[in-house]
């Protein structure tokens, strides 16, 4: 078991360097449409872990989210954002309110 957790945190890790694909926040043609929901690396961390029980999906998912905030915090030092504009940046990109943290 140890062996596959490992595997997996490495594969996470090697997903989580591949860059994010561009997120689309157009309106929908027709007003009855659902709009569509940026994905956020929280819910790409949500559905990675979603097969583990127990400890492991702890585990993995504080991993995961690790790496999301550092991924996300890389990206508001690019953009040259400071102060509340950087964690308004990082909450966004990271897809949380900050509540977990």
């Amino acid at each position: 078991m140890k062996l596959s957790s490992a595997a997996l945190a490495a594969s996470l890790v090697c997903l989580m360097v591949a860059p994010v694909s561009a997120q689309t926040t157009t309106a929908p043609a027709v007003s009855g449409a659902a709009v569509p929901v940026p994905a956020t690396k929280r819910v790409g961390c949500l559905g990675s872990t979603q097969n583990l029980k127990g400890q492991d999906k702890r585990d993995q998912m504080q991993l995961c989210m690790a790496q999301a905030r550092l991924d996300c915090l890389k990206q508001a030092i690019d953009q040259k954002a400071i102060g509340e504009a950087r964690k308004s940046a990082i909450k966004t990109c990271v897809g949380t309110d900050g509540a977990e943290q």
